[in-house]
Formats: C-alpha cells, sequence, structure tokens
C-alpha cells in the first residue's frame, strides 16, 4: 500500500506541477492532445533553442495509402509495447508505424470501400472514407473511428462505427455500428463525418454534419456509442435541417459532459432550431434544452441567412486563474469574432461574457491554447497563410485582447496550430503546417509571435497537407504530421529516444485476418434517438429594426 500511495502522490505532483515525469507515459490519444482540445505538448527536448535546429528524420518510412485529414495519434505502449503511431486515410486504411523508423507494425484494410465523390451529391473530399481523427481507449486498447463505406460501388451508402484492436487492428467483436440501422431518420448519403470523435466515460460520441456545399436535408447529429456494448447506441440532432457539426477539432469535453458546435441552418422561420450554438450536452448524448447548456449569439438568424457558420472551429475549453468566470468555453465562427463563455452556464440566446472581432474573414480551423508568465493564449488559424493569436485578461469578467499575428504570405499556407511547452509555461512554441502551400512545419514564440524554426530545407519538405484539417502532434522530442500517403517524422537535436519495449508489455493476441464487415442487425436503440430542445430553449428573436 505504501508503494502504491507513493506512486499516486508523484502523479499528482506531477499534474499539479505541470511537468511530465521523465519515465511516464506519453500517449496523443484524441484530437489535439486533450478533452479541452487545447492542443498543447509538453515535453522538456522542446527548449526553443532544440527546436530551431529541427530537421525532418529521413530514416523514417512513414509510407502509407490514401488521402489523410485525420490527425496521427500516438501511443508508449503499442504493439509489443514498441511505441506507435496510428495513421487513418480516406481509402478507410489504418496503420501502426513504428514510432522510431516509420515501419507498418499492422495495417487493416478490411473497413469496407470508400465512397468516389462521383456517388456523393456534393463535396470535396475524393474518395470519402475515414475523415475524422479517430480516438484510442487505452484501457481496452481500442481504436475507434467512422469509415464512410459503400458496399456496392457507389449505390448505398453507410457511416460504419469502428473499434479496432490497438495490437494488431482486427475489429472487434460486435462491431461496427451501421448508423443508418442504429439510428432512426440517420441518412448516410448527406451525412458527412469530418469532425474528431471523442471518448468521454464509457460513451464514445461520433459528430455529424453534411458534405462541403451544404447539399440535401441533412442535420448536425451527436450519435453515442457505449465503448463497452455496442448494441446501445444514442442520438441527438438540430431541429432545424442543417446545424451540421463539422468543425475538425469534433466534440471537446470536460471529463463529463460533451461539447459541440453546431453550423447554419435553413428554413427555420426565425425559430432556433438547434445551429450557430454551442451545446453542453449531459451524457448519452442529451440536450435538456437549459439555456445553461447552450449558447447561441443573439444574430444568429442572420448568421444563417449568410451561411456563416459558428461552427466552422469546434468548442475550446479554457481555464483563466483569476478570470471571474474562470473557466470558460472558446467559440470562433466564419464572422471573423471570438467569443468566451460561462462554462457553468452558457446562457442560450443571449450575450457572450466577451467577444472580440479578431480576423477580417471566415475562421475555419482547431484552435489551441496555452499559458506563459505572460499570458493566456489562444492561437488559431485567422486565414489561409495567417497564424494569429489573443489574450484573456485575468479580470472580472475576463476580456479579449488582440496578440500576435504572423501573415506567412507568399502562398505559404497555414494548418491548425499546435503548441509544445518544456513544462506547460515556458518555451512556449506555436506550430504551424504550411497546409496547402509551402508543406513545411514552422514555429512561433507562444509570447511574442518571433520565428523560432523557419521550415528547414528542401528536405523538411511536406506532400500532401490540406488546408486546415492539417495538424501536428509532439511525442518523444519528436513531431509527427500526417499528409496522403505518408507520416512525417521531424526531430530535434535533444530529442529524447522512442522507449524501447518492455518485458512486461501486454501481451498482443495473434492477428488474425478479419474479413470485409457484413455487418450485423443493430437492436433498435433504448434511448430515444433525437433529445429534442424543450420550448423554452428555443425562443423566437424579437423582430429586427
Amino acid at each position: 500500500m505504501k508503494q502504491s500511495f507513493s506512486i499516486l502522490w508523484l502523479i499528482v505532483a506531477a499534474l499539479w506541477s505541470g511537468v511530465v515525469p521523465t519515465g511516464a507515459q506519453v500517449n496523443v490519444t484524441q484530437h489535439h492532445n486533450h478533452d479541452s482540445r487545447d492542443g498543447l505538448y509538453v515535453d522538456p527536448t522542446f527548449t526553443q533553442s532544440n527546436a530551431a535546429g529541427l530537421t525532418r528524420d529521413l530514416g523514417f518510412d512513414g509510407t502509407i495509402s490514401g488521402n489523410v485529414y485525420a490527425q496521427p495519434l500516438y501511443v508508449d505502449n503499442g504493439p509489443g509495447g514498441v511505441a506507435t503511431v496510428i495513421a487513418a486515410t480516406e481509402s478507410n486504411k489504418v496503420y501502426a508505424l513504428d514510432a522510431t523508423d516509420g515501419t507498418i507494425i499492422w495495417q487493416q484494410q478490411n473497413l469496407g470501400a470508400p465512397v468516389a465523390l462521383t456517388n456523393l451529391p456534393c463535396g470535396n473530399i475524393n474518395p470519402m472514407g475515414i475523415t475524422g481523427t479517430p480516438v484510442i481507449d487505452l484501457i481496452s486498447r481500442s481504436i475507434f473511428l467512422d469509415a464512410m463505406t459503400t458496399p456496392d460501388g457507389g449505390t448505398t451508402k453507410k457511416h460504419l462505427i469502428y473499434s479496432l484492436n490497438l495490437d494488431t487492428g482486427a475489429i472487434n467483436p460486435g462491431w461496427p455500428v451501421d448508423v443508418n440501422a442504429a439510428v432512426p431518420g440517420f441518412t448516410s448519403s448527406v451525412q458527412g463525418e469530418r469532425a474528431a470523435l471523442s471518448i468521454v466515460g464509457n460513451i464514445l460520441y461520433v459528430p455529424y454534419g453534411g458534405h462541403a456545399g451544404d447539399c440535401g436535408t441533412y442535420h448536425g447529429w451527436l450519435v453515442g456509442v457505449q465503448i463497452d456494448d455496442p448494441t446501445i447506441v444514442m442520438a441527438w440532432a438540430t431541429d432545424a435541417i442543417g446545424g451540421g457539426a463539422w468543425a475538425t477539432g469534433g466534440v471537446a469535453s470536460d471529463g463529463t459532459n460533451p461539447f459541440m458546435a453546431t453550423g447554419n441552418t435553413f428554413n427555420t422561420g426565425g425559430n432556433w432550431g438547434g445551429g450557430e450554438t454551442i451545446i453542453r450536452f449531459q451524457p448519452g448524448p442529451i440536450f435538456t434544452g437549459d439555456p445553461s447548456d447552450y449558447w447561441a449569439p443573439t444574430n444568429w438568424l442572420q448568421l444563417d441567412n449568410g451561411d456563416v457558420d459558428l461552427g466552422g472551429s469546434g468548442p475550446l475549453l479554457v481555464d483563466v486563474p483569476g478570470a471571474t468566470p474562470s473557466s470558460l468555453v472558446v467559440a470562433l465562427g466564419k464572422d471573423g469574432n471570438a467569443y468566451l463563455l460561462n462554462r457553468g452556464n452558457l446562457g442560450g440566446i443571449a450575450a457572450p461574457v466577451a467577444s472580440l472581432r479578431v480576423a477580417n474573414n471566415s475562421i475555419i480551423q482547431a484552435a489551441a491554447s496555452y499559458r506563459t508568465n505572460q499570458a493566456t493564449y489562444v492561437a488559431f488559424r485567422a486565414n489561409g497563410s495567417t497564424v494569429s493569436t489573443f489574450q484573456i485578461t485575468a479580470t472580472n469578467p475576463p476580456t479579449i485582447t488582440n496578440g500576435w499575428n504572423v501573415d506567412r504570405g507568399n502562398g505559404s499556407g497555414c494548418g491548425s496550430p499546435f503548441v509544445t511547452s518544456t513544462d506547460g509555461t515556458n518555451n512556449t512554441i506555436v506550430w504551424v503546417a504550411g497546409a496547402s502551400g509551402d508543406q513545411k512545419l514552422h514555429g512561433y514564440d507562444g509570447d511574442t509571435g518571433a520565428v523560432v524554426f523557419a521550415g528547414g530545407g528542401a528536405n523538411e519538405t511536406m506532400a500532401g497537407t490540406h488546408s486546415y484539417n492539417t495538424t501536428g502532434i509532439a511525442a518523444r522530442g519528436r513531431i509527427y504530421v500526417a499528409g496522403d500517403n505518408k507520416v512525417y517524422a521531424f526531430v530535434t537535436p535533444g530529442g529524447v529516444a522512442t522507449p524501447t519495449p518492455t518485458p512486461t508489455a501486454t501481451p498482443s493476441p495473434t492477428a488474425t485476418a478479419t474479413p470485409s464487415p457484413s455487418v450485423s442487425p443493430t437492436p433498435t436503440p433504448r434511448a430515444t434517438p433525437r433529445s429534442r430542445p424543450t420550448p423554452r430553449s428555443r425562443p423566437s428573436l424579437p423582430p429586427r429594426p
């Protein structure tokens, strides 16, 4: 018992100080690393001097097959105890790569055929397979993902939610879940799954929106599947048509409740129906309809009519010590505004705690947040070539002030930012991949925006990055970025070697070939398929002057 207490005390002390113990496991199991979606990676090797010497590891293979929109994931204790990078592609293929040399440990290629763009009503991803970033549950050693599939060459479209064995890539028993069959009213042909998945408690949450072009009678959906019993499925959808949950960061969480952003709705008649909003769900998902559990700007109808999605960016949960309130939700919209919301009481259709115009155009991306000795920051992709920051003041109430701004120009491109720090507050570096531009990695001082890493030489170029979807991860002195057909690894001069397999590693079952899935009928969900807002959550706005 004394030994257990000592280990627990060390873990608590490490969390309190923000420093990860040297021997602690490093795992990136979800989009932007944490439930809050902050995109912060604490790694003592990423001093600014080390980061300035970053180089691409040319000995890292990383070869995969298919276009990539999803962020890669990382597990220290992967198959056989080997440090592992997980990558998923639009060809409905999932790979486990050795994190040191990039060779394939296993690959899963039997998740169904992806759907060609010519067989979709609209869109801009071809083919469409796995788009949203998967999520890993380390307790069950399972990878969860959504795959858009067709069993007959494109006539029939199905979203299938899979669980894969982390050690072998085999499909776990009882999976996949056929969303068409499990959720009444859900139509896969008009629904896209572009946002990151999340696990809160024992429930897997999968958000859905439409395809690029807003065709068909799609809705914003949040589907919840119990990870230990996939026959138990619940779902919520917007009452109005539209309101897609498509932001690349997907579902955020405070550890108990999932949070989701929705986009513009159509033909509402002036009655709010779930669009242009940040929603806090009860586990399930269940939407109470209480104003404390959602927020929409007072001009939501104007945003609707202009196709100006609040949901172009997912919710970002930020804590600001000294502020009142201190537990906040940050929302960023295609209207160019940043909003602060009280996480304990979102407020319904109302003014936010604070707002500020922080961009002159649509903000579409996944933001990151971090704290230094100077301030609490939010870093975001302001447009296709600009990374910007703003600060949140520790005041009553908190306010937003503009931070630094770097216009990379010259078609250099800008993906969604992520942040490294040596201890949680010092040596902060904001990283962006030159997505769809120069396709190089760039790093900026978290307090000033000064260039820390300027992209390197020709060897540091990456191919096949995708605009705001592309973001990287940091683990063990390395940065990993996934592009089409390849995962790239970058290493600092003082990089920490990836851990070697331990003799006590979890035994890996022998991989067996998995046939193409024939989905078993899913029992009728026990929960109501759509938890509609109560009447008071759907107020009509007074006529605009």
